[in-house]
């Protein structure tokens, strides 16, 4: 509601300085005799009359001005009031002026706060503002992407549950001094984090209620400012440095332990050569055979921790290249059919017609695939078949969410409940079967059913477990079928590629391994699916 505008004292004073002295001397005449009654009357109604005519001029002409300054308020170039005397057009003008270098001065504000907002919005670590009530009222891009767009306007405890950041946050708020902060997040993959939370605090204008419904106060009270406590929470990513200290200590314990057999071995054949076989052609051969075999191990297990312990450093690094399995497939069962034809073995694969690509590394998923087939040429009987089986599944089967949304998409509900589509590859083989008690542990480092015929066929025992950890970082997942006498089945799910952007936050998955030893309902849909049972057979 906007007050129209009234004639200031000082123009009624003027107004009636002017008609008071006239009014008098007309009484004076008419009294005296020197004017007419009727003359005089009619003189008095003239002069009140351009006194209304004056005042309903300044009326016109101040709601007129009035009503251009409130059209100001809704559009940028209004048209200044028709027949507006010379005097206010130059007013009206004036005012046209101010408010068009108010909207510069305003533009140049909004400008730098979009600017100011593109730089928080750019920083590569997480960054959330809370008010005094532990409501997150900012999040940057990167936070929304890790906890999601809903995070802004909620509780900071709704997306982060982690006690030693939020009593952390409750104590910056309380007046307490800046903290720092190391946690983890468990899922999708373990990521840690160091949290820095540090005092803010702002001044607040409070809003002039008679500015919001559109009223003009003549003297508005005077409103101070308060002051508004916050906290801001800043999260670094210091997962890559963890598990770099991690890998090394690991390197250093698996190489002193798995080495130390195939060092003392070289050794003893070392000493056998210098001394009693020294003239010995014979067993010079065979020696030497045995110490060339031990070097060949140690190479081969050494390069596998090296590419273990790189895998593991990327775990958390979601990759978003697209990879066509079946192309992949058919280039590694092309570079196995000499080791599988050596044994008698037949490689044949299964696949569907357009298969939609999966998201992955190239390389990372052809060390996958390569590890699962070489694994079932080794331990397969001869003139046997190794199937490999490429197929659409459902991700709910599995137990996947859906991968994160990129750029902080915020996550459909609908389109979880119908799952999530993945490709799913299973290599069968016909060997002698895994017994039910090794199934848990068969991705573990280092973990062998028969240690001494792992060995012999070459193998390090860490092939399964790292096709875990490069299937961990696709966020993807690992099924194991086996029965004894029969066969085993490993099969891989991959996430596939959405024709549009997935939708899914992909947090809370579970884990990877999940092992179908004999219930036939939960085994991955794979045509001709090995029943369930126990077998035993080498590990990786």
């Amino acid at each position: 509601m906007r007050q129209k505008a009234s004639p200031p004292t000082p123009l009624l004073t003027a107004i009636l300085l002017m008609l008071a002295p006239l009014a008098g001397v007309l009484t004076w005449a008419v009294y005296s005799g020197a004017l007419h009654g009727g003359l005089a009357l009619a003189a008095g109604i003239a002069a009140l009359a351009g006194a209304v005519q004056i005042l309903r001029t300044y009326r016109r002409d101040a709601n007129a001005v009035t009503d251009y300054a409130a059209r100001l308020a809704e559009t940028d170039e209004p048209l200044a009031p028709a027949g507006t005397p010379p005097a206010l057009k130059a007013l009206t003008a004036t005012i046209g002026r101010l408010h068009r270098v108010g909207l510069r001065r305003a533009e140049s504000v909004r400008m730098q706060l979009d600017a100011d907002e593109a730089v928080i919005d750019a920083l590569p670590a997480p960054l959330l503002l809370m008010d005094a009530d532990r409501q997150v009222v900012r999040a940057n891009q990167t936070a929304r992407e890790l906890f999601g767009d809903k995070i802004v306007d909620r509780d900071l405890a709704s997306s982060l549950r982690t006690p030693a950041v939020l009593e952390a946050v409750d104590s910056v708020l309380r007046g307490g001094a800046s903290r720092i902060i190391e946690f983890t997040l468990p899922v999708p993959v373990e990521r840690s984090f160091e949290a820095q939370v540090k005092p803010f605090q702002r001044l607040v204008q409070e809003p002039d209620p008679s500015l919001l419904d559109g009223e003009i106060e003549e003297e508005p009270a005077p409103r101070p400012p308060t002051v508004a406590r916050m906290a801001i929470l800043t999260l670094h990513d210091v997962t890559a440095a963890r598990r770099s200290e991690q890998m090394r200590a690991d390197f250093i314990a698996n190489a002193s332990h798995e080495l130390r057999t195939p060092l003392s071995s070289l050794l003893g054949f070392i000493e056998t050569l210098r001394g009693p076989a020294r003239d010995d052609p014979e067993a010079q051969d065979r020696f030497l055979a045995i110490m060339h075999d031990q070097a060949s191990r140690m190479t081969r297990l050494v390069n596998d921790l090296l590419s273990l312990s790189r895998i593991e450093l990327d775990e958390h690094m979601q990759p978003n290249g697209r990879v066509d399995v079946v192309e992949e497939l058919e280039n590694v069962i092309a570079a196995l059919q000499l080791k599988a034809a050596e044994r008698r073995i037949r490689l044949r694969m299964e696949a569907p017609e357009d298969l939609p690509p999966v998201v992955g590394d190239e390389d990372q998923l052809t060390q996958v695939f390569q590890n699962l087939v070489s694994n079932a040429i080794k331990y397969t009987r001869e003139d046997t078949d190794v199937t490999v089986s490429v197929a659409l599944a459902d991700g709910a089967a599995v137990g996947f969410a859906g991968l994160p949304a990129p750029g902080g998409v915020a996550k459909d509900k609908r389109a979880g409940r119908g799952g999530t589509a993945m490709v799913s590859v299973s290599v069968r083989d016909r060997g002698d079967g895994i017994a039910r008690t090794h199934l848990p542990r068969l991705t573990e480092r280092f973990y062998r059913v028969d240690a001494a015929r792992s060995r012999a066929m070459g193998g390090t025992g860490l092939g399964l477990a790292i096709v875990k950890h490069i299937l961990n970082r696709h966020r993807g997942r690992l099924t194991i079928e086996s029965e004894v006498g029969v066969g085993s089945a490993f099969t891989v799910y991959l996430p596939a590629e959405s024709p549009s952007p997935p939708r899914g936050e992909g947090r809370g998955e579970g884990e990877t391994l999940r092992i179908v030893p004999k219930a036939p309902a939960a085994r991955p849909p794979h045509p001709n699916p090995l029943p369930g049972g126990e077998r035993g057979y080498g590990g990786v």
